[in-house]
């Protein structure tokens, strides 16, 4: 089972993630409610679209931009469509990759 952990709080954890790249993607649903805040930064990969970010807060801390996912990826990125990944000293444990 994949879990990211930031702030000592387990803050997503699924059996479901998929790896692109080296990146643990989750479910929506596998993160902690209220953990996500929509961020307007964007990012464009060459491969799989524009990638969307949200911070992440936990405890009255906030992580910007730590968690991204794409909205609407290009055809070969399509199995990352909607899910969430995290960077920025979010560490990840147990998935696949």
């Amino acid at each position: 089972m994949a879990k990211a952990i930031w702030g000592g709080k387990v803050i997503a954890e699924s059996n479901n993630t998929v790896v692109v790249e080296g990146n643990e993607y989750f479910p929506p649903d596998a993160v902690s409610e209220n953990v996500l805040k929509s961020s307007a930064h964007t990012s464009i990969c060459p491969w799989k679209g524009t990638a969307h970010y949200y911070h992440v807060e936990v405890d009255g801390m906030k992580n910007e931009n730590a968690a991204w996912y794409y909205p609407e990826p290009k055809p070969a990125a399509a199995g990352i469509k909607g899910l969430v990944a995290f960077w920025k000293g979010v560490r990840v444990d147990g998935g696949k990759s």
